[in-house]
């Protein structure tokens, strides 16, 4: 882990237009992620989580308004261009979505959809190349039978193989930030601990800077380093991930780790 981070978020704040109020849903927001760390942010639904991903990957909708610091690589993104942000997502930071049914389209067989990304951010590479590339990211998100996966349409694929497609075009351009937005929500317990085995073998292998949000602490105990608690829009608890489990200090943490499920050994 080198001394700069990779990213730095201050003082945040998103609001969102509604009617004649103005309602902020993120607000002050300050957090940061090293090269080569994954840092959970967790919380219920309607804590903010979402809109700060959203914020960091400039997705939010025109009715928002944000304000604060957004650094990556010591570069401001908030007052980059829109042009400027877009040739940073896919290349040096991308995002893995919740359902893949929605984020993927339904009309594109998985080897068009792969290449889309590839071609844009890798003009001279011809289509043999682009092709080979495509099996390769198949391979590295242990899709089985690669080449058959390749030439079929998302709803011919399972939920878990679905998301590990999306993994791939999210790794298509070896970004150094990924940002995965509730990727394992959906999915049974053994293909949510196959996820998140591939996203930390990625991570220890390329060295990408992970913010992986959630509202299950069961997940983040498999796979973080660091944990934000986040609670109407701000960060109520930041700790690493045996101090966070071991000894809490938020009532609210508390009251997440008391709603984590138990194994019933009372037979």
């Amino acid at each position: 882990m080198t001394n700069s981070p990779l990213l730095c978020v201050k003082d945040l704040v998103a609001t969102f237009a509604s009617g004649s109020d103005f309602k902020p849903v993120v607000n002050g927001l300050s957090f940061h992620v090293y090269p080569g760390e994954i840092v959970a942010i967790v919380g219920e639904s309607g804590s903010g989580k979402s809109v700060t991903s959203l914020s960091i990957m400039g997705l939010l909708n025109r009715n928002a308004t944000i304000s604060g610091s957004i650094l990556y690589e010591g570069q401001e993104l908030l007052t980059m261009s829109a042009t400027e942000r877009r040739r940073l997502r896919g290349k040096e930071m991308s995002m893995i979505f919740q359902e893949p049914m929605s984020s993927l389209n339904p009309m594109l067989r998985i080897q068009t959809q792969i290449a889309e990304v590839l071609k844009i951010h890798n003009r001279s590479w011809s289509k043999s190349a682009i092709a080979k590339k495509v099996i390769d990211l198949l391979e590295q998100v242990d899709i089985p039978n690669p080449e058959e996966t390749a030439k079929r349409f998302p709803h011919q694929l399972s939920g878990g193989m679905r998301q590990r497609v999306m993994i791939a075009i999210a790794i298509a351009c070896q970004p150094k930030l990924l940002i995965a937005d509730e990727p394992t929500t959906a999915l049974d317990v053994t293909t949510q601990a196959q996820i998140l085995a591939l996203m930390k073998r990625l991570n220890k292998q390329n060295g990408t800077g992970i913010v992986f949000i959630t509202h299950d602490l069961s997940v983040v105990a498999d796979i973080a380093d660091r944990v934000l608690v986040m609670r109407t829009g701000k960060i109520v608890e930041e700790a690493t991930v045996f101090d966070l489990f071991d000894k809490p200090q938020h009532p609210y943490t508390l009251g997440l780790l008391k709603a984590m499920p138990t194994l019933d050994t009372s037979f």
